[in-house]
């Protein structure tokens, strides 16, 4: 009975996505975006090559006022979440066509879940 209850739990839990799945370490996060994210996007509301990413978690996509975000970031309607930062930092050109960010994204689901949780932190 204990098995098919866990078995029932997994199977239910499957669709939750690999990043809800995944331990969050903020930590790693931080370290992950200083070597992949820093270099063009402060920790602060301050824009440089990129928008600034404080409280980036919950703004809708391409709304800073200190940015000039490309036409398809501007259109792309996205409020930035646990999901739609899990898809965006897999694939930013291909998540947003025409965007501005010439990076082809963090590798693992794990990666990922870390620098979102990272972004969390950012107020």
């Amino acid at each position: 009975m204990t098995r098919k209850l866990i078995l029932a739990a997994l199977v239910l839990a499957a669709p939750l996505g690999a990043a809800s799945a995944l331990a969050q370490d903020a930590a790693k996060g931080k370290q992950l975006y200083e070597a992949n994210c820093a270099r063009c996007h402060a920790v602060t509301n301050q824009a440089g090559t990129g928008p600034g990413l404080a409280g980036v978690v919950g703004r809708k996509s391409g709304d800073t006022a200190d940015f000039a975000y490309s036409r398809a970031m501007r259109r792309a309607d996205l409020t930035w979440s646990d999901q739609t930062l899990e898809e965006y930092l897999s694939d930013p050109v291909g998540r947003v066509p025409g965007n501005k960010m010439p990076y082809s994204g963090l590798p693992t689901p794990a990666e990922r879940a870390d620098v979102i949780a990272y972004l969390k932190t950012l107020k």
